[in-house]
Protein backbone atom coordinates (compact mmCIF):
# COMPACT_ATOMS: atom_id res chain seq x y z
CA UNK A 1 0.00 0.00 0.00
CA UNK A 2 1.11 4.05 -0.71
CA UNK A 3 -0.56 5.31 2.55
CA UNK A 4 0.92 5.28 6.10
CA UNK A 5 -0.56 2.79 8.58
CA UNK A 6 -1.88 3.23 12.11
CA UNK A 7 -3.34 0.82 14.28
CA UNK A 8 -5.40 1.85 17.21
CA UNK A 9 -6.63 -0.38 20.23
CA UNK A 10 -9.68 0.37 21.98
CA UNK A 11 -10.71 2.54 18.74
CA UNK A 12 -13.84 0.79 18.05
CA UNK A 13 -15.94 3.98 19.60
CA UNK A 14 -14.79 6.92 21.67
CA UNK A 15 -11.35 8.51 21.81
CA UNK A 16 -10.15 5.72 19.90
CA UNK A 17 -12.46 6.12 17.45
CA UNK A 18 -11.87 9.88 16.87
CA UNK A 19 -8.39 8.75 16.81
CA UNK A 20 -8.85 6.49 13.98
CA UNK A 21 -10.98 8.87 11.80
CA UNK A 22 -8.19 11.95 12.39
CA UNK A 23 -5.26 9.29 10.96
CA UNK A 24 -7.97 8.35 8.27
CA UNK A 25 -8.30 11.97 7.30
CA UNK A 26 -4.86 12.85 7.24
CA UNK A 27 -4.42 9.65 4.63
CA UNK A 28 -3.46 7.01 6.54
CA UNK A 29 -5.33 3.57 6.45
CA UNK A 30 -6.48 3.04 9.94
CA UNK A 31 -6.29 -0.19 11.40
CA UNK A 32 -8.95 -0.15 14.31
CA UNK A 33 -8.66 -3.23 17.01
CA UNK A 34 -11.16 -3.63 20.12
CA UNK A 35 -12.24 -6.30 22.27
CA UNK A 36 -16.25 -5.53 22.21
CA UNK A 37 -17.16 -7.08 18.76
CA UNK A 38 -20.61 -5.79 18.71
CA UNK A 39 -19.23 -2.28 19.25
CA UNK A 40 -16.52 -3.17 16.63
CA UNK A 41 -19.60 -4.88 13.91
CA UNK A 42 -21.31 -1.79 14.81
CA UNK A 43 -18.14 0.60 13.92
CA UNK A 44 -17.39 -1.16 10.91
CA UNK A 45 -21.27 -1.01 9.54
CA UNK A 46 -21.23 3.00 10.31
CA UNK A 47 -17.92 3.24 8.17
CA UNK A 48 -18.87 1.30 5.17
CA UNK A 49 -18.22 2.85 2.12
CA UNK A 50 -15.41 4.44 3.25
CA UNK A 51 -11.72 4.12 2.62
CA UNK A 52 -8.66 3.25 4.62
CA UNK A 53 -10.37 1.07 7.52
CA UNK A 54 -9.56 -2.25 8.58
CA UNK A 55 -11.04 -4.12 11.58
CA UNK A 56 -10.02 -6.83 13.78
CA UNK A 57 -11.22 -8.29 17.18
CA UNK A 58 -7.90 -8.32 19.88
CA UNK A 59 -8.10 -8.73 23.32
CA UNK A 60 -5.05 -6.32 24.54
CA UNK A 61 -4.60 -7.82 27.77
CA UNK A 62 -4.11 -11.96 26.13
CA UNK A 63 -0.78 -12.61 25.16
CA UNK A 64 -1.89 -15.10 22.69
CA UNK A 65 -4.92 -12.83 20.94
CA UNK A 66 -2.53 -9.70 20.47
CA UNK A 67 0.36 -12.17 19.29
CA UNK A 68 -2.31 -13.61 16.47
CA UNK A 69 -3.41 -10.59 15.59
CA UNK A 70 -0.38 -8.71 15.22
CA UNK A 71 0.97 -11.49 13.37
CA UNK A 72 -2.04 -11.05 10.66
CA UNK A 73 -1.89 -7.22 11.17
CA UNK A 74 1.71 -7.41 9.95
CA UNK A 75 1.69 -9.45 7.53
CA UNK A 76 -0.91 -7.39 5.85
CA UNK A 77 1.29 -4.01 6.75
CA UNK A 78 4.73 -5.08 7.42
CA UNK A 79 5.22 -1.15 7.64
CA UNK A 80 3.21 0.36 10.41
CA UNK A 81 4.00 3.99 11.20
CA UNK A 82 1.76 4.55 14.16
CA UNK A 83 0.53 2.69 17.08
CA UNK A 84 -1.48 4.18 19.54
CA UNK A 85 -2.45 2.31 22.74
CA UNK A 86 -5.94 3.57 23.42
CA UNK A 87 -7.29 0.76 24.69
CA UNK A 88 -8.19 0.56 28.47
CA UNK A 89 -10.64 -0.15 30.84
CA UNK A 90 -11.81 1.12 34.66
CA UNK A 91 -12.87 -0.30 37.92
CA UNK A 92 -14.15 2.86 40.44
CA UNK A 93 -13.89 1.59 44.06
CA UNK A 94 -13.66 2.53 47.21
CA UNK A 95 -9.75 1.08 48.14
CA UNK A 96 -10.83 -1.23 50.83
CA UNK A 97 -13.44 -2.70 48.26
CA UNK A 98 -10.82 -3.17 45.39
CA UNK A 99 -10.35 -6.78 45.08
CA UNK A 100 -7.19 -8.33 43.18
CA UNK A 101 -9.51 -9.52 40.77
CA UNK A 102 -10.55 -5.53 39.79
CA UNK A 103 -6.65 -4.87 40.49
CA UNK A 104 -5.61 -7.47 37.63
CA UNK A 105 -8.29 -6.91 35.35
CA UNK A 106 -7.32 -3.07 35.34
CA UNK A 107 -3.45 -3.56 35.07
CA UNK A 108 -4.15 -6.27 32.73
CA UNK A 109 -5.74 -4.27 29.89
CA UNK A 110 -3.94 -0.78 30.70
CA UNK A 111 -0.50 -1.37 31.48
CA UNK A 112 0.07 -5.10 30.46
CA UNK A 113 -2.01 -4.53 26.85
CA UNK A 114 0.07 -1.04 26.23
CA UNK A 115 3.11 -2.96 26.92
CA UNK A 116 1.98 -6.07 24.81
CA UNK A 117 0.75 -4.28 21.95
CA UNK A 118 4.30 -2.62 21.16
CA UNK A 119 6.18 -5.21 21.54
CA UNK A 120 4.34 -7.20 18.95
CA UNK A 121 3.91 -4.19 16.78
CA UNK A 122 7.85 -3.06 17.26
CA UNK A 123 9.15 -5.25 14.36
CA UNK A 124 6.95 -3.29 12.02
CA UNK A 125 7.27 0.23 13.42
CA UNK A 126 11.20 0.22 13.23
CA UNK A 127 10.53 -1.00 9.67
CA UNK A 128 8.21 2.14 9.21
CA UNK A 129 10.30 4.70 11.17
CA UNK A 130 7.12 4.72 13.01
CA UNK A 131 5.82 6.27 16.64
CA UNK A 132 4.00 5.19 19.36
CA UNK A 133 1.74 7.39 21.34
CA UNK A 134 0.25 5.65 24.56
CA UNK A 135 -2.89 7.35 26.20
CA UNK A 136 -2.25 7.57 29.84
CA UNK A 137 -4.69 9.89 32.02
CA UNK A 138 -4.83 12.91 34.30
CA UNK A 139 -4.99 10.17 37.10
CA UNK A 140 -1.59 9.32 36.40
CA UNK A 141 -0.75 12.43 37.45
CA UNK A 142 -2.99 13.73 39.61
CA UNK A 143 -4.01 11.02 42.74
CA UNK A 144 -7.62 11.01 43.47
CA UNK A 145 -10.26 8.20 45.01
CA UNK A 146 -11.89 5.51 43.93
CA UNK A 147 -8.94 5.25 41.73
CA UNK A 148 -6.08 3.10 43.38
CA UNK A 149 -5.55 0.38 39.83
CA UNK A 150 -6.77 3.00 37.32
CA UNK A 151 -4.70 6.16 38.56
CA UNK A 152 -1.41 3.37 38.85
CA UNK A 153 -1.90 1.80 36.14
CA UNK A 154 -1.80 4.95 34.38
CA UNK A 155 1.04 6.58 36.13
CA UNK A 156 2.98 2.97 35.23
CA UNK A 157 1.90 3.69 31.58
CA UNK A 158 3.82 7.17 31.76
CA UNK A 159 7.07 5.49 32.96
CA UNK A 160 6.75 2.84 30.30
CA UNK A 161 6.74 5.53 27.59
CA UNK A 162 9.64 6.69 28.87
CA UNK A 163 11.45 3.35 29.12
CA UNK A 164 9.80 3.14 25.36
CA UNK A 165 11.56 6.47 24.62
CA UNK A 166 14.98 5.42 25.19
CA UNK A 167 14.83 1.79 24.37
CA UNK A 168 13.02 2.06 20.94
CA UNK A 169 14.36 5.22 20.08
CA UNK A 170 17.76 3.32 19.89
CA UNK A 171 15.73 2.00 16.90
CA UNK A 172 14.75 5.12 15.62
CA UNK A 173 10.93 4.49 16.80
CA UNK A 174 9.61 7.65 19.18
CA UNK A 175 7.26 7.24 22.50
CA UNK A 176 5.32 9.70 23.34
CA UNK A 177 1.57 9.81 25.85
CA UNK A 178 -1.18 11.75 26.00
CA UNK A 179 -2.62 12.58 29.33
CA UNK A 180 -6.50 13.47 29.31
CA UNK A 181 -8.49 15.01 31.43
CA UNK A 182 -12.06 14.89 31.77
CA UNK A 183 -13.23 14.39 28.06
CA UNK A 184 -17.06 14.90 26.80
CA UNK A 185 -17.24 11.16 25.49
CA UNK A 186 -20.68 8.99 25.36
CA UNK A 187 -20.00 7.05 28.76
CA UNK A 188 -18.99 10.17 30.44
CA UNK A 189 -22.26 11.67 29.70
CA UNK A 190 -23.92 8.61 31.21
CA UNK A 191 -21.79 8.21 34.29
CA UNK A 192 -20.86 11.93 35.51
CA UNK A 193 -23.42 13.52 37.71
CA UNK A 194 -24.25 17.46 37.21
CA UNK A 195 -22.53 17.46 40.63
CA UNK A 196 -19.33 15.92 38.97
CA UNK A 197 -19.58 17.86 36.00
CA UNK A 198 -19.63 21.23 38.41
CA UNK A 199 -16.69 20.19 40.12
CA UNK A 200 -14.69 19.62 37.30
CA UNK A 201 -15.67 22.91 35.89
CA UNK A 202 -14.27 24.49 39.18
CA UNK A 203 -11.05 22.83 39.13
CA UNK A 204 -10.23 23.01 35.60
CA UNK A 205 -9.17 26.50 34.94
CA UNK A 206 -10.76 26.52 30.99
CA UNK A 207 -14.00 25.37 32.48
CA UNK A 208 -14.95 22.62 30.48
CA UNK A 209 -14.71 19.13 29.48
CA UNK A 210 -12.75 18.61 26.39
CA UNK A 211 -13.61 17.15 23.50
CA UNK A 212 -12.36 13.79 21.83
CA UNK A 213 -11.48 15.85 18.76
CA UNK A 214 -9.09 17.75 21.01
CA UNK A 215 -7.46 14.52 22.47
CA UNK A 216 -7.31 12.95 18.49
CA UNK A 217 -5.40 16.27 17.64
CA UNK A 218 -2.93 15.60 20.15
CA UNK A 219 -2.32 11.89 19.44
CA UNK A 220 -1.92 12.98 15.35
CA UNK A 221 0.74 15.80 16.42
CA UNK A 222 2.77 13.59 18.69
CA UNK A 223 2.69 11.20 15.49
CA UNK A 224 3.34 13.58 12.82
CA UNK A 225 6.62 15.03 11.24
CA UNK A 226 6.20 17.93 13.44
CA UNK A 227 7.17 16.07 16.45
CA UNK A 228 9.87 14.38 14.53
CA UNK A 229 12.29 15.47 17.97
CA UNK A 230 9.75 14.97 20.28
CA UNK A 231 10.64 11.68 22.28
CA UNK A 232 9.57 10.33 25.67
CA UNK A 233 7.44 13.25 26.54
CA UNK A 234 3.91 13.54 28.70
CA UNK A 235 1.20 15.60 26.88
CA UNK A 236 -1.90 16.66 29.39
CA UNK A 237 -4.35 17.90 27.23
CA UNK A 238 -6.64 18.51 30.26
CA UNK A 239 -7.63 22.36 30.11
CA UNK A 240 -4.66 22.89 32.55
CA UNK A 241 -6.18 20.19 35.51
CA UNK A 242 -2.53 19.41 36.39
CA UNK A 243 -1.25 22.97 36.26
CA UNK A 244 -4.16 24.21 38.55
CA UNK A 245 -2.98 21.97 41.62
CA UNK A 246 -5.24 22.50 45.00
CA UNK A 247 -7.36 24.86 42.37
CA UNK A 248 -9.49 25.31 45.24
CA UNK A 249 -12.56 27.42 44.13
CA UNK A 250 -12.77 29.79 47.05
CA UNK A 251 -9.50 30.73 46.02
CA UNK A 252 -10.15 31.95 42.36
CA UNK A 253 -10.19 35.59 41.58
Amino acid sequence: MDKKIAVITGAARGIGLEIAKRFNLEGYHSVILDIDTAELAKCESNLEGQDGFSFYVCDVSSHQSVTEVFGQISAKFPEIHALVNNAGVAIFKPVQDVTFEDWSAVIGVNLNGTFLCSQACLTALVAGKGSIVNIASISGVRASTLRIAYGTSKAAIMHLTKQQAVEYGNMGVRANAVAPGPVETEMAKLVHSADIRTSYADAIPLARYGSTEEISNAVYFLCSEQASYINGQILCADGGFDAAGVGLPSLRV
